[in-house]
């Protein structure tokens, strides 16, 4: 079972296996496909590898990993500063309601403090209500006045070939 103590810390290459279980228990949640083997290739590379693409913090119980946070940093021109982009934070069901989410988000906001953000931000599936709920706790702001859209690599070729009239 799980160790009352949880240690929230940066990840290393010798953690890669055990968030790649982790990022499979989210897909699991969402009811989303996991990662394939070429996505956990690219993902190993690009959380350890010499040019990483993001940042990880893990949680752990003793040595089981519980929790993570993938995060990077974007640009607002409008405050002139960075923003701390959360694009996944994931606390395995069976470790909720223990503070292990609070530790990872308040080590995040302490990252962005830090680096001199403006603001950090993040998405939330609507039906996520527990993650809403954890949300709203900290005082988040929903922006409903903003959509969000995707565009998907299978498009980039065909809109890459159409001008402007």
């Amino acid at each position: 079972m799980y160790e009352d103590k949880i240690v929230v810390r940066r990840a290393r290459a010798v953690d890669a296996d055990k968030f790649i279980a982790l990022v499979k228990e989210l897909a699991r949640y969402e009811k989303l496909s996991p990662p394939g083997r070429q996505e956990v290739s690219r993902l190993k590379s690009d959380a350890f590898g010499r040019k990483r693409k993001f940042e990880l913090l893990m949680a752990f119980s003793g040595t089981e990993a519980v929790a993570y946070a993938v995060y990077f940093m974007t640009y607002s021109t409008f405050l002139a500063k960075q923003t701390l982009y959360l694009e996944d934070i994931f606390v395995l069901p069976s470790c909720r309601r223990r503070g292990v989410g609070m530790n990872l988000f308040s080590r995040l906001v302490s990252t962005a403090a830090e680096r001199g953000c403006g603001r950090m931000e993040w998405s939330v599936l609507r039906w996520n209500r527990i993650a809403l709920a954890f949300y709203r706790k900290l005082g988040a702001t929903e922006l409903g006045e903003w959509t969000y859209y995707r565009l998907t690599a299978d498009r980039f070729a065909a809109l890459s070939e159409m001008k402007a009239r």
